[in-house]
């Protein structure tokens, strides 16, 4: 595979555009171009991506699925049990619990705001006007020591807790390569509400010519954060629409060779 930067070093203008750029357009249309193309974006019909997880030392392996009509899967292999988190059909959001090991439904809410999301694939700033999105360039603030333009990205409002809220995210480009190091988001409910989420992304590197960061984290802003390191990114993988299904529970009816 081929990084981002070893290609980007032959692009001369990627390095003096941001000289100049004044619109955050013009950086969501270089970014595009230095990752291999929007057209080329807009066939991905699905990714799934392997990866581990380092939680306190212990390496967890995961399984990615994300497709574009919204359909998506996390499958995590812990202490030797296959666990989904993040399943979501079109219709209905479950996961598995992590103490009765269960299939559990998200709450209408949950799902509803999932829903709302569920046409972001591969990327959110594909076609952002179109889908009633709007960004904003903030100017430029630097991140883990590298200067970035800071662009605000805000989508449909969600609900929390039957209330209306703006979706509001905030990016953050690297001013050379023109692609997203980090992203950071309010949490809006549960443990940590009000806190900061923060998920940066880096060693971007060439899949079928296109480009996907390999590493990244995710946690709230300045606490410790779980790395992921993708193994391998694969586009348009066939999966089984089973795979997506609720589990409905089944009640065993005692037989009479089995009734006490």
């Amino acid at each position: 595979m081929k990084t981002l930067k070893l290609v980007l070093v032959a692009l001369v203008f990627s390095f003096t555009t941001h000289i100049n750029a004044q619109t955050a357009d013009e950086i969501i249309n270089t970014y595009f171009e230095n990752i291999g193309g929007l057209e080329n974006l807009k066939k991905i019909e699905g990714m799934k991506m392997t990866a581990k997880v380092n939680n306190g030392g212990m390496e967890i392996p995961l399984e990615i699925y994300q497709f574009k009509d919204g359909k998506q899967l996390t499958i995590i292999n812990f202490q030797g049990k296959e666990l989904k988190q993040g399943v979501f059909d079109g219709e209905t959001l479950w996961g598995h619990n992590f103490m009765t090991m269960k299939a559990e439904k998200n709450d209408a809410e949950t799902t509803a705001n999932m829903k709302l999301n569920s046409n972001d694939f591969p990327d959110p700033f594909i076609d952002y006007k179109e889908k009633g999105y709007n960004v904003e360039l903030l100017g430029n603030e630097t991140i883990d020591g590298t200067e970035t333009f800071k662009i605000k990205l805000t989508k449909e409002p969600i609900t929390v807790d039957g209330v209306e809220e703006a979706d509001v995210s905030f990016y953050f480009f690297d001013v050379d390569n023109f692609v997203p190091i980090a992203v950071q988001t309010e949490i809006k409910s549960g443990q940590g509400k009000g806190m900061t989420l923060e998920i940066t992304f880096s060693d971007y590197q060439e899949v079928e010519g296109l480009y996907f960061p390999f590493s990244m984290t995710r946690g709230v802003k300045g606490q410790p954060r779980s790395p992921i390191t993708m193994t391998s990114i694969e586009l348009n993988p066939v999966v089984d629409d089973a795979e997506f299904e609720f589990p409905e529970e089944t009640e065993t009816v005692p037989t009479d060779d089995n009734k006490n």
